[in-house]
């Protein structure tokens, strides 16, 4: 079912429209944001500005003809905290209606903290333990708790990242200001909940002071290349760091901050204020970044689809393979290299000093490490990584997925050099893993050079002198000599990473990494 789903907020207007399955999955067609601030001014006047009130309905004519043209079947549009607010509201959703044909449904704040956490349950696990999703609009804080995926609570406060710059830093920012808008921020929490019953809680944010938060975030550790940041881990830490480096800026170094887009730029402090500050009253070790927030739980809502916790490595496996089959992979030949990858993860990993988590990373970039095919032969490694950069990938951390596009980069030709800008640029525990998983996947694609799985199984030994590998034939293959000899010849990185040679035994004897040629471009 095709539906649009627009939110008008105090600060922004934005519409996503859909295609959205009975299981729930959600297909984005197009999304349009305009950014009218329908609240500035509210707090102090009480009431909406005409010529905020002039902008709103020009920008949702505009989605409304969009979702029309594309071939919406339902619209849905609803208004959140300056709305409810505002006394002259019916006058807007008149205007609205006279305008577009569009009823505007107001929502209170419980009704908003409800969308984000049906969206979040879409796409979050939320099944264990307790979780909190909070929403950062312009003009309101929505706040929902979840203990094993069940809602236990509804809370929506006037702290708004708008409403709070206008009361606290319209006159400038200043140290004795942060700490009066912080203490604010505190005093309201602590009347709204009790912080023993969610402390330690999960927390996920959604709403755009999230999303500019988690790109100032990847910023500062090096991952501009990161395409969204969905699922983006934030330490609490990072959060304060963030806050102090913004509060220091003046308003221009801040519209120039990697990361955070320019037209939030006057009213980011204030949102990641409150942002630290929940964090702080939960004594939560970090905050999830969600992408999908109330548009996406109104789609949901509107095609019926009942809320069930999501299961993100289902998500996770179920993207990534959707995506190669777009890029009309070579599937026998990626599905034996992710296994023969995964078996050599689980011989020799904790040795080369690979985390747990790393495995999955290694799996999606060794299912998709030849996915530039689908652009050339030339150079495919290269094109394999702009592709996996930029894929629309669920269930995947935004550090995860770089660090996959650089695995599958590096499958081939030149090992990870400074000089390369994909690699030089990141931060050191991400280039050190980088080429643990890289040396692996080399071996592991030269293991089925032949592209005919003659390879079932792996000895794998790592001795004194030597990592000694040792393939077994698969059932009725005549011969593995070349693919030997493919791993032969893309074994030097993982020689160098551990110190000793690498040794591909044969039936023919032995191959060592100390006589493999510096040219690598199998």
């Amino acid at each position: 079912m095709r539906i649009a789903a627009i939110d008008i907020g105090s600060n922004s207007i934005r519409q996503i429209v859909a295609d959205v399955s009975a299981d729930g999955a959600i297909s984005p067609v197009d999304e349009m944001k305009a950014a009218p601030r329908l609240g500035a001014g509210v707090d102090a006047t009480g009431v909406l500005g005409l010529e905020a009130i002039e902008r709103a309905v020009e920008a949702i004519a505009r989605m409304a003809t969009l979702a029309k043209q594309l071939g919406a079947e339902r619209i849905e549009a609803v208004a959140t905290s300056a709305v409810r607010d505002a006394e002259n509201a019916e006058r807007f959703i008149a205007r609205v209606r006279q305008e577009t044909g569009l009823k505007v449904r107001v929502l209170d704040g419980a009704d908003e903290a409800r969308l984000s956490f049906r969206s979040a349950l879409a796409h979050f696990d939320l099944a264990a333990g307790r979780s909190v999703i909070m929403d950062i609009g312009g003009g309101s804080l929505e706040l929902a708790f979840s203990a094993s995926g069940v809602l236990d609570n509804l809370t929506s406060l006037p702290l708004g990242a708008l409403r709070l710059t206008e009361r606290h830093l319209a006159d400038g920012i200043s140290p004795r200001r942060i700490r009066q808008l912080r203490k604010e921020i505190r005093g309201v929490l602590k009347e709204a909940f009790p912080a023993r019953a969610w402390r330690g809680a999960q927390v996920i944010g959604s709403g755009g002071t999230f999303t500019n938060l988690g790109g100032m975030y990847l910023a500062r550790q090096g991952m501009l290349a990161a395409r969204n940041v969905h699922a983006t881990h934030i330490p609490r830490t990072e959060v304060e760091h963030v806050l102090d480096t913004l509060a220091a800026m003046t308003s221009e170094e801040r519209r120039s901050m990697p990361g955070l887009n320019e037209a939030r730029a006057d009213i980011i402090v204030a949102g990641v204020a409150v942002a630290a500050e929940v964090l702080a009253r939960i004594d939560a070790r970090e905050l999830i970044v969600s992408r999908y927030g109330i548009r996406e739980g109104l789609l949901l809502e509107s095609a019926r689809v009942r809320a069930t916790a999501a299961d993100p490595g289902e998500a996770r496996e179920r993207s990534v393979r959707e995506f190669a089959e777009r890029c009309h992979f070579e599937e026998p030949h990626a599905v034996q290299v992710q296994r023969l990858a995964l078996r050599l993860f689980d011989s020799i990993g904790a040795r080369l000093g690979c985390d747990p988590r790393e495995r999955a990373i290694l799996g999606d970039a060794a299912l998709l490490h030849d996915v530039g095919y689908h652009i050339s032969y030339d150079r495919h490694h290269k094109h394999s990584y702009h592709l996996i950069l930029h894929a629309e990938l669920l269930g995947i951390a935004p550090t995860d997925q770089v660090v996959a596009a650089n695995v599958a980069r590096y499958h081939r030709g030149a090992a990870p050099k400074r000089t390369h800008r994909n690699y030089g640029e990141l931060e050191p525990d991400l280039r050190n893993m980088i080429r643990r998983l890289s040396a692996i996947l080399r071996v592991a694609d030269g293991l089925d050079r032949g592209h005919i799985g003659a390879v079932a199984d792996l000895k794998v030994r790592w001795l004194q002198r030597a990592i000694r590998i040792t393939p077994v034939p698969a059932k009725g293959a005549t011969t593995i000599r070349l693919d030997a000899w493919g791993a032969h010849r893309k074994s030097q990185l993982l020689a160098k990473l551990t110190g000793v040679p690498v040794e591909i035994v044969t039936a023919n004897g032995i191959l060592s990494s100390d006589d493999v040629e510096r040219t690598d471009s199998e």
